[in-house]
């Protein structure tokens, strides 16, 4: 009988380590700290004095954290212009077609608001705060020319403003346009 050869022994693999958890991020400096809450706050209360003149509002809540993404966080893909912009009038179109379909309501905009996502998803211009407008739209019922007309002037506002305030602390933004 022949003898067989003992089995090679095997050497256990050494245990992954565990997953760190990231923590929080980092502490801001205090002079972008400043520089982020000084042009938000200015481009809000600019929105606010030409929504005055104009005799219309312009500042409607989901501007205000389009508004802390450029400012605070310019680099992102969710504050580039395309995504400001273009974010903004697909999420308010979705919002204007369901409240063509089902009319105004707290099942439109909840519906309304999951659209606009996978629209600006499929456009490649995601911007979080922008679903809270189509949300806006079910809700409201807005007029549509008017309201899409001051949205997107309101939209022109923070990008510029941005764009300013990337001028003035030399850093860039807008990373891309398009």
């Amino acid at each position: 009988m022949a003898a067989t050869a003992p089995a090679p022994a095997t050497v256990p693999a050494p245990e992954p380590a565990p997953a760190r958890r990231p923590g929080p991020p980092p502490r801001p400096r205090p002079v972008a700290v400043l520089v982020a809450t000084g042009t938000s706050t200015a481009a809000l209360l600019l929105l606010v004095a030409l929504g005055t003149v104009l005799h219309h509002p312009l500042l409607i809540p989901p501007l205000a954290a389009s508004m802390a993404l450029v400012a605070a966080s310019p680099d992102l893909p969710l504050s580039q212009p395309r995504s400001v912009v273009g974010g903004q009038l697909l999420s308010a179109l979705a919002g204007f077609a369901v409240l063509a379909v089902a009319g105004p309501g707290l099942w439109s905009a909840a519906v309304a608001g999951g659209l606009a996502l996978g629209a600006m998803m499929l456009a490649r211009a995601p911007h979080s705060p922008a679903a809270a407008t189509a949300v806006i739209v079910a809700l409201g019922s807005p007029p549509f020319w008017t309201f899409t007309g001051l949205l997107l002037a309101s939209c022109a506002v923070l990008v510029a403003v941005g764009l300013l305030a990337a001028r003035a602390t030399r850093r860039t933004y807008p990373v891309y346009w398009i």
